[in-house]
């Protein structure tokens, strides 16, 4: 009797935690996925030339702050350039992750070489076989790389939140030439992805109780 007692509490235990590890999963399934794009030390270059939204790097560092204390998958999306005299060529100090957003060693860091991360990383399988569906999208630049990834997720099926606080652009030049400001090219990319591609949110909006 106190062996069969012993062996169903056994199974009691073993169906427990079962079920914690399958809430577990299930919850870091419909949590979303924090991805911060190139987010190295070659944007902070004064060469990369005047830029809006000089607050997006603390709050990214928020959002980095409060996934990692809700245990939610974040990933970390490092540029490497095919060209030699980008600040992103490989082993230069450039292509460094920025200290203050540099990834754990638990945290997923993918390379690209062009301004889709999706294109040709296996960030899609990645997220895939993970069953995420759900992403916050933040980082550099927010017409480059933030937008083209935001179009590929929102493409593929993802539910897609770009944080517009938590992004900045570059002052730019249109096609007759004439300088753009990076407040109004930032602004422009975040319309051409709002209700199409993602939904456009504030940082304080992700970081509520």
């Amino acid at each position: 009797m106190a062996r069969h007692v012993r062996a169903t509490s056994r199974r009691s235990h073993l169906l427990y935690y079962s079920d914690q590890l399958s809430t577990i999963a299930t919850f870091l399934m419909h949590a979303p996925t924090l991805i911060i794009i190139d987010m190295q030390k070659g944007m902070a270059d004064p060469k990369a030339g005047p830029r809006n939204n000089p607050q997006a790097e603390a709050n990214m560092v928020a959002l980095l702050t409060a996934w990692r204390e809700r245990g939610h998958n974040i990933v970390h999306v490092r540029h490497i350039s095919r060209s030699p005299t980008s600040f992103f060529w490989p082993g230069q100090v450039g292509a460094e992750h920025q200290p203050q957003l540099a990834p754990l060693a638990s945290e997923h860091v993918m390379e690209k070489n062009v301004p889709d991360a999706f294109c040709n990383s296996g960030l899609e399988r990645w997220l895939h076989v993970r069953g995420i569906r759900n992403l916050v999208i933040t980082g550099v630049s927010t017409n480059n790389s933030v937008e083209a990834t935001a179009r590929s997720a929102g493409n593929l099926g993802f539910a897609t939140q770009v944080v517009a606080d938590a992004c900045f652009a570059f002052d730019g030049k249109d096609l007759d030439g004439a300088l753009l400001p990076a407040e109004d090219i930032h602004r422009m990319s975040l319309a051409n992805l709002n209700g199409e591609y993602a939904s456009i949110v504030m940082t304080s909006e992700l970081l509520a109780p």
